[in-house]
């Protein structure tokens, strides 16, 4: 028997919404299937995005649950008709691994992604020298005959900041991720000084931590939030690992860290007054 597809993101997301909204409806999996005349494990294939729908049988199921606006109704059937479609990406074969791919779409449909960074700096803010000697630091997780590959992916990533209709980003950085000489006091002086160039877009908001704000509510770790909607509010959170990745989409979890970005966010320096830490930091011998 043939394995089941590899749901894709934008799969996963619309089958996520869909569960979302028939549960918010009241409605089962049987109600669903009994009007589009179906299993219910066929319901259930397409609310873990393993299979696609039609746009009639979407129409169906947003009538079902009460969806009448044409806005709402309008970005469900473009995230059904875009779920098949292959990304940027997947011209560089098996050196994106299934875990990057999922990061990079999410990443590439999100309208706000926003993100706490206590070690590193945020990789769409990297330049190609910072983010070869991060890859080169990590050689059990990174295949040295990939960095270059792996790097070029990283700098077309930062395209989702200056599309035409960019994602509005807002990263929020602890002290020692500016102060760490990752690639040397060179590397680390032009990255910082491409950071203060990055916040002077319209779409970033950039904000620093100082350490004598003592402990931190990002104590937990980095996080990237990515929003789909004209709400910031978080549609899946991204955790990384030294051997995995993770997303969270239950709502009390996004909650949770929509929470702790609020706390970071109100700890954090001003964006003026972080410019003014990050150039200072720059500045020193």
């Amino acid at each position: 028997m043939p394995d089941e597809p590899r749901p894709t993101v934008r799969g996963r997301r619309l089958g996520s919404e869909l569960r979302r909204l028939r549960e918010s409806a009241g409605k089962s999996t049987e109600d669903a299937a009994t009007v589009l005349k179906c299993s219910r494990a066929k319901i259930s294939r397409i609310e873990t995005g393993v299979s696609g729908i039609r746009r009639l049988d979407l129409g169906i199921l947003l009538d079902l649950y009460g969806i009448m606006g044409p806005k709402d109704r309008d970005a469900l059937e473009a995230l059904a008709r875009d779920s098949k479609k292959r990304g940027w990406w997947h011209d560089y074969g098996d050196t994106v691994p299934p875990a990057y791919a999922d990061f990079l779409g999410l990443e590439g449909d999100a309208r706000y992604v926003r993100t706490w960074q206590p070690l590193v700096l945020p990789g769409l803010l990297q330049t190609e020298d910072y983010a070869r000697a991060l890859l080169e630091a990590n050689p059990a997780a990174v295949r040295p005959e990939r960095i270059d590959q792996l790097v070029k992916i990283r700098m077309e990533r930062k395209e989702v900041l200056s599309k035409p209709d960019p994602a509005r980003f807002w990263a929020i950085i602890w002290e020692p991720a500016l102060r760490c000489a990752v690639g040397g006091k060179d590397v680390r002086r032009a990255q910082l000084e491409h950071l203060t160039q990055a916040a002077q877009l319209p779409n970033v908001t950039l904000q620093v931590v100082p350490l004598d704000v003592g402990a931190t509510a990002g104590a937990c770790g980095a996080f990237v939030m990515f929003g789909f909607t004209d709400s910031p509010a978080p549609g899946v959170v991204f955790l990384e690992t030294l051997t995995s990745s993770h997303y969270l989409e239950q709502e009390a979890e996004l909650d949770g860290y929509g929470l702790v970005f609020e706390y970071l966010r109100s700890s954090a320096l001003n964006p003026t007054q972080s410019l003014d830490m990050i150039s200072a930091i720059a500045a020193e011998p």
